[in-house]
């Protein structure tokens, strides 16, 4: 009963504006070059930016793209 108990409580905790992993997903690139470009990326995605609060997997992807695109733009030496 505790395990149920526990789902409900995260449900009901949910973020209304949390849009899910794959509506998420399909902007998380925009959203990580926005970020690399110093934009309020949270203002223009307020529902990719609820749910990266709440899905750790999701929030470590948009990490990893931030990195690769801030790699990408480093000047070659």
């Amino acid at each position: 009963m505790t395990a149920s108990r526990d789902r409900l409580e995260r449900f009901l905790a949910t973020d209304p504006r949390d849009v899910g992993c794959d509506e998420a997903m399909a902007v998380m690139h925009l959203y990580a070059e926005l970020l690399a470009a110093g934009t309020d990326a949270a203002k223009q995605y307020p529902g990719v930016a609820a749910h990266l609060a709440a899905c750790e997997a999701c929030a470590d992807d948009v990490d990893g793209l931030l990195a690769a695109v801030r790699e990408a733009e480093r000047p070659a030496d």
